[in-house]
């Protein structure tokens, strides 16, 4: 048995969730697949996987190679990319997680370039709001929007953005200009679903004192998007970050609101296992996302 092809065909059937599509992930057939985890459950004498013709899950014994196997095969693969190359060329998939919205803006038209440049990787970007356990789920790295970092990976910040109140300026027209922030009292607000302080708003003077506000939300969402949306049709106030309303602002289409006043910053943050050796992959990722949001960022910069 070829086990490090079988620890590969291992770590694919879990993170694809099955046998089918690990096979097609694979370019082999599903009887191959588990022609590998057969004969790995029987070199390891123990099972696996839990199989049904409904789910399929890890036993205990399967959590812990699993987690190994995918260091495995990560560690392989640089050091595959060491030695066949004369240059280092970083190689293999990269999985990266990154929020939906910031994704598409800001991320997806950087992907063509990243792959110009290291053409041996191939991408695997999966766009997700909620926060993942990068390596519960199989990420190489993750894209985070967050004040606090992260308790349990290594971040690196890329760039930071400005979260903005802000409303459409026909919204305004009909309810007039809050001036103070407990005026937001009176005012249409939409909530995003996500934010740590719910329907608390939370805002700093000029001289940084905090002013808190819990306002009556007409609608919540759990997607910037659809905020964006609704406050550009004139439905309320939204608070969302620069990289979302920066383009709006600039063109008229939405007004800040409350300019006197300002919500703390949050950070643009690179993040990966902080136990795994930091892949050649990862590396370059990371430091391609630092050169591109050098200095002002793309959604701040006035062309």
């Amino acid at each position: 048995m070829d086990r490090l092809r079988a620890l590969e065909v291992f770590v694919e059937v879990v993170r694809r969730e099955g046998f089918a599509r690990a096979a097609d992930a694979l370019d082999t057939s599903p009887a191959n697949v588990t022609r590998y985890i057969s004969d790995l459950e029987a070199h390891l004498q123990t099972r696996l996987l839990n199989r049904s013709s409904r789910k399929m899950s890890l036993t205990s014994s399967g959590e812990a190679l699993f987690e190994r196997a995918k260091s495995i095969l990560d560690d392989v693969a640089e050091a595959e990319a060491i030695v066949s190359s004369a240059t280092m060329q970083p190689l293999g998939v990269l999985r990266i997680n990154a929020p939906l919205s910031f994704g598409v803006l800001h991320l997806a038209p950087l992907w063509a370039k990243f792959m110009k440049k290291y053409p041996d990787v191939q991408l695997d970007v999966a766009l997700i709001d909620r926060v993942v356990d990068i390596v519960e789920e199989g990420y190489d790295m993750a894209i985070r929007i967050s004040r606090a970092g992260s308790a349990s990976n290594v971040a690196r910040k890329l760039a930071t953005s400005r979260n903005i109140l802000c409303a459409a300026p026909s919204y305004i027209a009909e309810h007039g200009m809050p001036l103070q922030p407990s005026d937001l009292l009176r005012h249409r607000c939409i909530g995003y679903s996500y934010a740590a302080t719910a329907d608390e708003w939370q805002m700093l003077d000029a001289q940084n004192q905090p002013h808190a506000v819990r306002v009556a939300c007409v609608m919540h969402t759990n997607n910037g998007d659809t905020a964006r949306s609704a406050a550009l049709g004139g439905l309320g106030v939204i608070w969302q970050p620069s990289f979302l309303v920066g383009a709006d602002l600039r063109a008229g289409d939405l007004v800040q609101v409350l300019p006197d006043f300002h919500m703390p910053d949050i950070d643009v943050l690179a993040v990966y296992p902080s136990r795994r050796h930091l892949s050649a992959k990862v590396r370059v990722m990371i430091d391609f996302l630092v050169e591109e949001f050098a200095g002002t960022p793309p959604w701040d910069r006035v062309d």
